[in-house]
């Protein structure tokens, strides 16, 4: 770990803060009696290294910039010890190593969103738009949304709904067994591999593997590249419009990783 002075003071800055945010006590260790000794706020480095479970001194030189090359479960040790959140924890990889994290750091990232999505949602306007969780349950959506389905009833879990439902497979879907099972059973694998402890997304899998349609396709075809680029399209029966493609672009949620923005114009098949 290279950092320059600015970089280093920027770093023991932020984690100084974040020690010393945090009483001891409530960590497992004894309450200080009066006396001689140390007499800052919250945690000690040599604290830290217990925690850790590291030799004296590691936590010491991580903290003044010092030491090489951290690997991702030291980082991922010290942001959940520290409590750091999902901000301070992608600032953490960009400050040392010079690259986005490669995971959330808590399972409850990705699980919420700000009121405030709803709002600018239904603001759209002809697209249809919505927002779902790390886990692919529907948070947000606008009216157009809901009118793609039978019944005008949105979906409660849209991986769910593309992969086991069988309206979804033989209605709603067109072409569902080669082109929509390809497009979206790596998305549900990366996202599983991502999120090892999630329970929702290990359930679905299981369910998805249980199935006697998905389960040999999810073996076969699951291990893939995500095939997703700006402006894909997938055929979808429209169910006021009929047939047609449904042009998609997504965006991740930086205040919620995991969480993502889908965008997407339908146009209906020329008759």
């Amino acid at each position: 770990m290279r950092l320059s002075a600015s970089d280093r003071r920027r770093l023991k800055e932020i984690l100084q803060q974040r020690r010393a945010a945090l009483d001891p006590v409530t960590m497992g260790f004894p309450k200080r009696l009066p006396g001689p000794g140390r007499r800052a706020a919250g945690l000690s480095q040599e604290q830290m290294d217990v925690l850790l479970t590291r030799t004296v001194g590691t936590y010491n030189r991580f903290e003044n910039g010092q030491l090489a090359n951290p690997g991702t479960d030291f980082l991922t040790a010290v942001a959940r010890t520290l409590r750091l959140d999902e901000q301070e924890w992608a600032f953490l990889w960009r400050l040392i190593r010079k690259e986005h994290p490669p995971h959330a750091l808590h399972s409850s990232s990705g699980m919420s969103i700000a009121g405030v999505w709803q709002r600018i949602i239904d603001r759209v306007g002809d697209s249809v738009a919505f927002i779902h969780d790390a886990e692919w349950n529907v948070l947000a959506h606008n009216e157009e949304f809901r009118r793609l389905f039978p019944r005008g009833q949105a979906p409660a879990n849209m991986m769910r709904y593309m992969l086991l439902d069988p309206e979804a497979r033989t209605d709603v879907l067109i072409d569902w067994e080669t082109q929509w099972v390809p497009a979206m059973m790596p998305h549900l694998k990366h996202a599983a591999e991502l999120r090892p402890g999630n329970d929702g997304l290990a359930r679905l899998e299981r369910d998805v593997l249980a199935d006697p349609v998905t389960g040999p396709l999810y073996r076969d075809c699951a291990s893939a590249p995500i095939p997703f680029y700006d402006g894909s399209e997938l055929p979808l029966r429209h169910a006021v419009h009929g047939p047609g493609r449904l042009t998609t672009c997504l965006a991740d949620l930086t205040a919620a990783p995991g969480a993502r923005l889908n965008i997407s114009l339908f146009t209906p098949t020329a008759p």
